[in-house]
C-alpha cells in the first residue's frame, strides 16, 4: 500500500514523498498520512472521494459545527491504529484570527505513540 504525503522544506517549498508499507507490514505510516490530508481537504476536493475532507463551506451554510467533520474522519481511520484522538487546538495566526489546528494523538498497531499537530 502507498500514498504520497508533503513534506515541507524551512525555505517554505515543499515536494511530494512516497510513504509506503514498511519492512514488517505495518500501514501505520501510509493511514496516518492520508488521516493528516484528509484533515486539511475541503469536502469534494479529493479527486478521489467526494465525501472526504472536512466540510468548513458547508459548517457555515448549515451552521453544523466543523467538530463534526473531525469526527466522522476520525470514525473512519479509528480501525486502523490501536488507539486514536484528534483534538482542535485553539491557535490564532500572526494577525490574530483563530485558525483551525488539530493534534492527532495515535497509538500505532506496531506500538508506537505518535503525537503530531496538523496545521489547516
Amino acid at each position: 500500500m502507498r500514498t504520497f504525503g508533503r513534506q515541507y522544506n524551512p525555505d517554505g517549498t515543499y515536494v511530494w514523498a512516497e510513504v509506503v508499507t514498511d519492512d514488517k507490514g505495518f500501514n501505520d505510516g501510509v493511514y496516518l498520512t492520508a488521516l493528516c490530508q484528509e484533515l486539511q481537504l475541503q469536502t469534494g476536493e479529493s479527486p478521489f472521494y467526494a465525501s472526504r475532507g472536512i466540510g468548513a463551506s458547508q459548517s457555515v451554510a448549515s451552521q453544523i459545527f466543523p467538530d463534526y467533520w473531525v469526527h466522522r474522519i476520525q470514525q473512519n481511520y479509528a480501525s486502523q491504529f490501536a488507539s486514536l484522538k484528534i483534538t482542535a487546538v485553539n491557535q490564532t495566526n500572526r494577525f490574530g484570527t483563530p485558525e483551525p489546528v488539530y493534534n492527532i494523538q495515535v497509538i500505532t498497531q506496531s506500538g508506537s505513540v505518535i503525537d503530531v499537530i496538523i496545521p489547516q
